[in-house]
């Protein structure tokens, strides 16, 4: 049950603490950021890949599913199917029945095929370093590319927005948008290049730990101080 006094995301927020940076957008940036590398120093992809092919197979099989969900799923999907060309050789009916788990999985098991299929036809089974080039693949958006580049090359081409980046970043007060790409050139603009990649991790890391989309865990939250909605219990 909400506590006596909360607000709902929706909400007009109240006023933030005497210590955070109201104001100076840049500062408060630069706040959140440092605020997060102190809670989440070692913020790395909850993913399991040992290679850029695998990381990208795994992104692609976790939309609409969890992170814990894909790691469970993966390990034999790697086994059978290790790289690009031994996924363009894929029979479909395999492939769906070993991601079945992760929901839509025709859909997910046909752009897996296709997406080795160009690699391993266009890009001798690599993976490309730019955003372009990837986003052409099946089943690959601006989203996974981000976090392929990042992750697998340290290629800063964007800020990752999921969900729980899209609520933490409108909450933090670091955008007043909703759409994912919004909330990304919002972020890429507040945030230094060099912090891209690693934001992203952290922010998904305190979201999953602390900041729940219902009943955020504002009284232990090590950012509360900076954050102008602590005390909301649910987002819109």
């Amino acid at each position: 049950m909400p506590r006596p006094g909360a607000r709902k995301d929706g909400e007009a927020p109240a006023a933030r603490p005497a210590d955070a940076t109201a104001g100076d957008p840049v500062a408060h940036a630069r706040g959140v950021v440092r605020g997060l590398k102190r809670l989440y120093p070692e913020a790395i992809c909850a993913l399991h890949h040992e290679t850029p092919f695998q990381l990208l197979v795994a992104t692609i099989l976790s939309a609409q599913c969890t992170d814990a969900r894909v790691n469970q799923v993966t390990p034999e999907l790697f086994r059978r199917f290790p790289d690009a060309r031994a996924m363009a050789a894929a029979d479909q009916a395999e492939l769906e029945a070993l991601v079945r788990t992760t929901g839509f999985f025709r859909s997910k098991a046909k752009n897996l095929k296709a997406m080795a299929e160009r690699l391993a036809g266009e890009h001798a089974g690599e993976i490309p370093r730019d955003v372009e080039a990837l986003t052409r693949l099946a089943g690959v958006g601006r989203k996974t590319a981000n976090v392929v580049l990042g992750t697998a090359y340290g290629i800063a081409s964007g800020v990752v927005v999921d969900t729980h980046v899209k609520r933490l970043a409108f909450r933090l007060g670091l955008t007043a948008q909703r759409l994912p790409e919004k909330v990304e050139k919002d972020l890429m603009a507040a945030v230094p290049r060099r912090e891209w990649v690693e934001l992203s991790h952290r922010l998904i890391q305190h979201g999953r730990r602390t900041c729940f989309a219902r009943n955020p865990r504002c009284s232990e939250c090590g950012l509360a101080k900076l954050c102008p909605r602590a005390g909301v219990t649910s987002s819109r």
